[in-house]
């Protein structure tokens, strides 16, 4: 096993992130903002930010989808469908779409994903770790989750930066790294070559050394409408 411990403590000097300004073109201003920052954070830090260009993830998006409510209907083959009373719709309709899905369906989510891995990996063999959104844009609030079960559109965007690398088996890491209008907090993600989770700690501590973003608490109110002792600890950026 890695020293993780260790690797928190190297910094970025020498490490090659890439940062693919066309597979980032759809997200919002905040999000925008908060990858150039971190891109010139870990550069002031010492490393190299590269232009690189990341496989088409639209299929490998798609593909997601059936593949998740085939290996949720294996998880729950013991309980479902023969105890479906007990199930939500929404769970029970993936279900049904992923014990419907024929095999031969199946096989070929299955090559494509096999063909996208390795379009990932040929990618980390010219840098270390990709800068990447999280989602497309400010955290939605709970009124607009409730709804994005009847906006598919939403959820595919919502997804869009992250289940790409559940389909290649890349490690990524979740960072906090500014907030939006709104006062909700607003992330990164750095990925990694498989195996890469040492790289991954050295830089996301790094990132942590050099900015406060993870040391920020909300202003918690009481019932009285006052702040808590843990709103008023919250620190700058």
């Amino acid at each position: 096993m890695p020293d993780y411990r260790a690797a928190a403590g190297q910094g970025v000097q020498g490490l090659r992130i890439g940062v693919d300004a066309a597979w980032n073109d759809d997200v919002d201003a905040a999000t925008r903002t908060v990858l150039a920052d971190a891109a010139d954070a870990f550069r002031m830090l010492g490393a190299e930010i590269v232009e690189v260009r990341f496989p088409d993830a639209a299929q490998a998006v798609a593909d997601w989808f059936p593949l998740c409510a085939v290996e949720a209907a294996v998880a729950h083959e013991a309980t479902y469908p023969a105890r479906r009373d007990e199930y939500g719709a929404v769970l029970a309709s993936v279900l049904d779409q992923g014990r419907a899905l024929a095999g031969t369906d199946y096989q070929k989510i299955l090559l494509r994903r096999m063909d996208f891995r390795g379009r990932v990996a040929a990618l980390f063999e010219s840098i270390d770790l990709l800068l990447a959104p999280v989602h497309p844009f400010a955290p939605p609030t709970l009124a607009a989750m409730q709804s994005l079960g009847a906006q598919p559109e939403q959820v595919s965007r919502l997804l869009r930066h992250t289940c790409p690398f559940d389909m290649s088996g890349h490690p990524t890491l979740t960072l906090p790294g500014g907030f939006a209008d709104t006062g909700l907090p607003v992330g990164f993600q750095l990925a990694a070559a498989h195996l890469g989770e040492a790289t991954l700690v050295r830089a996301g501590a790094a990132f942590q050394r050099a900015t406060s973003w993870h040391r920020r608490r909300p202003a918690i109110r009481d019932r009285a409408g006052g702040d808590t002792p843990a709103g008023r600890s919250a620190c700058p950026p």
